[in-house]
C-alpha cells in the first residue's frame, strides 16, 4: 500500500508507477531535390607589394561579382565569407625568407536557379575567380520535407509497438504516455569542389542529385 506523506492513500501514483512500459524508436526519411546552391568561389592574389596585392584582388574581386550579377544572380546572394591578408615566406636551408603577401577574398554564391550552378562557375573562374571550394546544394523549404520525415518516424515507431505488443500476447494501449523528437533538421554539408579540365566549349557539368532528409522519435507506451 503506497501513502503520501499525509499518510493517506495515493493509488493514482501507485497506479502509474505500476503501469507497463514499451518503448519504441522510428526512423523516417525523405529524398528532397535541391532546388539551391551555395558555391564558395575566391580570388587569391599574391605580390611582394601589399598595396599591389590588394588592389588586384579588389580589381578581380569586383570583376567576379559583376559577372555573377549579369547571370542575374542578386547582389545581396553574393556575400564575403572571409578575407584574409597573410604574408608568405620560403624556407631554404632553415632560414625563413619573406617571399610576399597573400590576399584572398573568398564569396558565398547563392544561386536560386539551380540550372546556372556550372555556367556560374565557368564564368566566374573566367573573370578573376581561381578558388571554387565547395558546392552546397540544399532545397529552398527544407522544414516540409523534415515534418514529412517526422510523421514517417512516428508511423514506424507505432508499428515497431504494434508488432512488439503481438509478440508479447499483451494489450498495447494506442495513445503514448511521452513522444520524444530526438533528432534535428541539419544543413546539407558542403561538398569539396575538385577542379577537372573541360573542353573550351564545354560548360563545367554539376548534378546536385538528391538530399536525403532523416527524422527519428523515441516513443512510450503502456500496455495491459
Amino acid at each position: 500500500m503506497y501513502y503520501n506523506h499525509h499518510g493517506f492513500q495515493n493509488v493514482g501514483i501507485r497506479k502509474q508507477d505500476e503501469m507497463n512500459r514499451l518503448i519504441v524508436t522510428g526512423e523516417g526519411s525523405v529524398s528532397a531535390v535541391p532546388d539551391t546552391a551555395l558555391l564558395t568561389i575566391g580570388v587569391i592574389t599574391e605580390n611582394q607589394n601589399l598595396s599591389m596585392a590588394q588592389k588586384e584582388n579588389a580589381d578581380k574581386t569586383a570583376s567576379v561579382i559583376q559577372t555573377l550579377m549579369s547571370l542575374g544572380i542578386p547582389q545581396s546572394d553574393i556575400q564575403t565569407s572571409s578575407f584574409r591578408i597573410e604574408p608568405q615566406y620560403n624556407y631554404e636551408n632553415g632560414q625563413q625568407q619573406f617571399r610576399g603577401y597573400r590576399v584572398e577574398h573568398q564569396l558565398q554564391v547563392t544561386i536560386k536557379d539551380i540550372r546556372q550552378t556550372g555556367q556560374a562557375i565557368d564564368q566566374a573562374v573566367a573573370n578573376g575567380a581561381n578558388s571554387v571550394s565547395s558546392i552546397q546544394f540544399t532545397v529552398s523549404n527544407p522544414d516540409a520535407f523534415y515534418n514529412q520525415a517526422l510523421s514517417l518516424a512516428i508511423q514506424n515507431a507505432q508499428q515497431k509497438a504494434i508488432s512488439m505488443a503481438r509478440a508479447l500476447q499483451v494489450t498495447l494501449r494506442p495513445v503514448p504516455i511521452i513522444v520524444q523528437e530526438v533528432s534535428q533538421l541539419l544543413p546539407p554539408r558542403p561538398v569539396p569542389f575538385q577542379a577537372v579540365m573541360y573542353a573550351q566549349s564545354g560548360e563545367t557539368p554539376i548534378q546536385p542529385g538528391e538530399n536525403k532528409i532523416t527524422a527519428s522519435v523515441k516513443i512510450q507506451y503502456t500496455y495491459n
